[in-house]
């Protein structure tokens, strides 16, 4: 299966690359995106947020559709005469504030041929109208700040809710960012149904970039059984058109940070992951690796649950 270069506590072992022809029945059903939801943020530019999602349109052929939403103050909802109906004044401010919005979203994306515009402010939580709105996408590109509070105030959507409940990968876009080239794809893989879920929602990027690498941290004592399964990832992809280099990592001190490096040492510009969380009442909290990786990365990330 491969040849470990040096010890495994020393360095990363690598699983040997298989070939397969393209399968274009699974190609076409697993690796396809033709729309994509651009969840604009009201509070700052959405500059980087529209150069990725000018570039993953443009790849894939894809029609956009803008969103952005907000609540009522809890001011005006104290006040309101019905259960969270908005005053004039809050609805004024918003609809000046959604048309800007729309002049930006429309004037970054000229080269789409298919763009659509939906602004709603709405009583309920933000990032369950979100969801419902992504009915009709494949996927939800949206920005968040580095070491920003993942349960963000109301006027924006909750990142962690979002990822737990649209039921469609999300694409993390850093404010640095300036586009997607996917020169470099870094799959980080767990045996779990995350890991799987966000694999196979990240065909489409795979097969688009110019170099894959799957990477799982394991302790020493893990290795053996590390290459098993990174061998069956690096099939499966493989078959599916994706000739992936295969690692397992030595893990040294906390996964987010390992991952956060290894991702700067190969070059990639974007990185997959399995999005892990648990019930919160109604709300979901993050896991501590998937939270403190979106807070630490700066690159783009598509993650899934």
């Amino acid at each position: 299966m491969g040849e470990a270069s040096g010890k495994a506590a020393l360095g990363p072992f690598r699983v040997g690359k298989r070939r397969y022809a393209r399968d274009s029945a699974a190609e076409s059903g697993l690796a396809t995106i033709s729309v994509l939801m651009a969840c604009m943020r009201l509070d700052r530019s959405n500059a980087g947020l529209l150069a990725v999602v000018a570039d993953v349109a443009q790849r894939f052929s894809a029609a956009v559709i803008g969103v952005a939403a907000t609540q009522p103050s809890m001011h005006s909802a104290i006040r309101a005469v019905g259960p969270g109906e908005p005053n004039n004044r809050d609805l004024d401010r918003f609809r000046e504030r959604a048309a800007a919005l729309e002049a930006e979203f429309r004037s970054a994306l000229p080269m789409v041929e298919s763009l659509h515009w939906r602004s709603q402010m709405t009583a309920g939580p933000l990032s369950q109208h979100i969801a419902n709105e992504a009915r009709g996408a494949d996927l939800i590109v949206a920005a968040l700040e580095p070491r920003e509070r993942i349960f963000m105030p109301s006027h924006d959507v909750e990142v962690s809710d979002l990822l737990m409940g649209a039921g469609r990968p999300v694409l993390i876009v850093p404010p640095s960012a300036a586009g997607l080239k996917l020169t470099r794809a870094l799959v980080c893989w767990k045996d779990s149904r995350e890991a799987r879920r966000a694999v196979a929602d990240a065909l489409p990027f795979l097969t688009a970039s110019k170099r894959v690498d799957v990477v799982e941290l394991v302790r020493e004592h893990e290795t053996e059984a590390a290459q098993l399964r990174l061998a069956d990832v690096g099939d499966w992809l493989a078959r599916h058109g994706v000739e992936a280099s295969c690692l397992a990592w030595p893990l040294n001190g906390a996964e987010a940070t390992g991952i956060a490096e290894i991702a700067r040492d190969l070059g990639a510009d974007l990185i997959v992951a399995g999005a892990f969380g648990h019930s919160r009442l109604r709300e979901w909290a993050l896991g501590g690796v998937t939270r403190d990786l979106l807070l630490q990365v700066d690159r783009c990330a598509l993650v899934s649950h």
